[in-house]
């Protein structure tokens, strides 16, 4: 795991690449402390940075940015490539040689056999690159299929800048900062920031399995993007699984062993993330059944009831065998790691799971530097319980037609207008006449992609909070994608796929991870487990009433049922609580009505409105604060020089 960054001035000579190449890599440190390189051509105008957390070949051969043997590339490479050893047995049939055993040197050489876009689609892993061409004066950039590895660009002046953090694009002479509206209203309506919107204006993500191509001769919007890997596609060709339960729980059972052992592949100290949930463990079930040695395991407890899962993991972990170490957390130091979020995720990101995930993170990274996780169970198996709450909805409302029920909501709108003034001319509690309005906006959903996005946004909030609404309810992809796959269980986790898992689970658990020099690898994520659960029908992700089913058959032959069968918790603290006590001064001060006008991006009364609602108790109002709390405090530090 490690930081890359660069950039390509097109068409002129640039200076100084020596001191703006390391001031990008120095802001990367954390996510590579062991080594650093840059290379550039001054007279080309481009150059890459890098900085080096090693995890495979600890010497020096596996130093970055990497020449190609021919001469042809260099390569500055974030990530792992999990099946290099059997690339690089293929390339040695090919005559192809190698100084070290390094993954790097390995992709360098698969560039050089088969061309950039062939290469990709062999390569097993996690990763994002920059890699220069000095043959065809070509830039490419690429991300791993799932999205697990990060990667930024966006032109500034007249250079195209690229980078694992926003913070190393700050660096660079060129950079102006700002902040796009269209974005923030975005971040208040899914509390993350969907590929390929950032929160500044002409900087993008690299959407997950696309790669970039940008020649030298370039000039902003000349940049290609193409997906190189498509999971659309990828059900397209893909044949149905068609054996029995038995045999799906066999071949189920092979596919995530082989992931997990691929991925068990490092010369430095690994672990795992065990949270006693059903992904977790599995992980290091398979973990502990290939190892001759206890596997490391690690935990975080709280003392809050309803948010400790520390005793169940250590009931998992006793029964595998692991050596486990568990932390229980105190609110002070959970509270501590607040004020560091918007340096830690350098731009607002309002999934308030990230602050355990970040101690859970420094826990492990005691013993360990790479650890497992279980993340992707729920998305490829249906495990969210949303779910089936949607297809239960859907199945009722869609027996009347779409036209007639949006009518419905049309009448309901103004008479709600009408009780809602009425009432605010008369004294004693008034009834919840949101949760109304949202009802009939519910029934009045015309597929299952908005009613989706009803139920899992605050779009309503959104526009209060910034007087934006030019947003539609409904972005056109999401309607393409309802029309070729409209089987309610499986809609709903493409859309996940797409966007909730990398850009919101990924990127927790990325930034979490690297912001104290910890590799995190994801064994779900693997290609063969990927395309294997798409393959899979139905009733072998969701029945009896549960998800998961055909992950918890394969749990069940390594732990017994009443480890794996328990409610699902989540990965939570009790923010809102919080908010009413110990932070509550934290956000009166960043929600106050002359912070909140600073920026002059947010309307300062309803969201003044909302902060007194969740502190008198009158209404939990946490999911609605969370990001806008998130956004001030991201914009305060970046006042002070090191944010936005």
């Amino acid at each position: 795991m490690c930081g890359i960054a660069g950039y390509l001035a097109p068409g002129e000579k640039t200076a100084h690449f020596d001191e703006t190449l390391s001031a990008m890599a120095d802001a990367l440190r954390h996510r590579g402390p062991d080594d650093g390189g840059l290379w550039y051509d001054a007279e080309k105008g481009v150059g890459l940075a890098h900085r080096r957390l090693a995890i495979l070949d600890l010497s020096g051969a596996g130093h970055q940015p990497m020449h190609a043997a021919s001469g042809r590339y260099v390569l500055a490479f974030n990530g792992e490539i999990y099946n290099f050893r059997e690339l690089q047995r293929e390339l040695a049939e090919l005559g192809h040689c190698f100084r070290g055993h390094s993954d790097t040197e390995v992709m360098l050489a698969a560039f050089d056999a088969w061309g950039v876009a062939a290469a990709l689609s062999r390569f097993t892993g996690m990763f994002a690159f920059a890699l220069w061409d000095r043959q065809r004066d070509m830039l490419y950039l690429a991300r791993d299929r799932a999205g697990e590895k990060p990667l930024y660009y966006g032109w500034c002046g007249g250079s195209f800048l690229f980078s694992s953090e926003l913070k190393a694009l700050r660096r660079h002479p060129d950079w102006h900062g700002g902040v796009d509206p269209f974005s923030l209203h975005l971040l208040l309506r899914y509390t993350y920031l969907p590929a390929p919107h950032c929160i500044h204006p002409g900087v993008y993500k690299l959407p997950a399995g696309s790669l970039l191509t940008l020649s030298r001769g370039g000039a902003s919007g000349s940049e290609r993007i193409i997906p190189y890997w498509s999971l659309l596609e990828t059900l397209h060709r893909a044949e149905p699984f068609t054996g029995n339960d038995p045999e799906a729980l066999q071949v189920l059972d092979a596919a995530l062993s082989r992931a997990v052992k691929r991925q068990m592949v490092a010369d430095v100290p690994l672990g795992a993330f065990l949270s006693g949930g059903i992904d977790s463990s599995t992980v290091v079930a398979l973990m502990q059944a290939q190892s001759a040695q206890p596997v490391k395991t690690f935990t975080i407890g709280f003392h809050e009831k309803g948010y400790d899962e520390a005793a169940q993991a250590r009931a998992v972990a006793r029964h595998l065998g692991t050596e486990h170490t568990e932390l229980y957390v105190t609110d002070r130091e959970a509270l501590e790691v607040i004020p560091q979020l918007p340096r830690l995720y350098d731009e607002p990101f309002a999934d308030s799971s990230q602050i355990p995930t970040f101690l859970l993170a420094r826990l492990a990274r005691s013993q360990v530097t790479v650890s497992l996780s279980g993340d992707g169970g729920d998305e490829l198996f249906g495990g969210y319980r949303r779910y089936a709450l949607i297809e239960r909805h859907w199945r009722r409302i869609s027996c009347l037609p779409a036209a007639l029920r949006r009518a419905a909501l049309r009448g309901v709108e103004p008479a709600l207008s009408l009780v809602e003034g009425a009432l605010g001319r008369l004294p004693g509690k008034r009834p919840d006449l949101a949760r109304l309005r949202r009802l009939a906006r519910l029934a009045a959903a015309g597929s299952v992609p908005e009613l989706n996005e009803l139920l899992t946004c605050y779009d309503r909030w959104a526009g209060e909070a910034t007087g934006y609404t030019a947003l539609p309810v409904l972005p056109k992809a999401n309607r393409e994608l309802w029309e070729a796959h409209p089987k309610v269980l499986e809609h709903l986790m493409l859309l996940d796929f797409q966007r909730y898992l990398p850009d919101d689970i990924l990127v927790k658990v990325d930034r979490a991870a690297m912001a104290v020099s910890l590799e995190t690898r994801i064994p779900l994520l693997d290609p063969e487990v990927i395309e294997l659960s798409w393959r899979l029908p139905r009733h072998f992700k969701w029945r009896d009433g549960e998800g998961k089913w055909l992950l918890r058959q394969v749990l069940y032959q390594y732990l017994p049922r009443h480890l794996v069968d328990r409610p699902k918790s989540g990965f939570g603290i009790p923010v809102g609580h919080w908010l009413k006590g110990p932070l509550r001064e934290w956000g009166e001060s960043l929600l106050s009505e002359a912070a909140l006008q600073h920026s002059g991006l947010l309307v300062p009364g309803p969201i003044r409105r909302t902060w007194q609602e969740h502190v008198t108790g009158a209404q939990d109002r946490t999911f609605e604060l969370w990001p806008v709390l998130m956004f001030q405090a991201w914009l305060l530090e970046g006042s002070s020089g090191n944010g936005g």
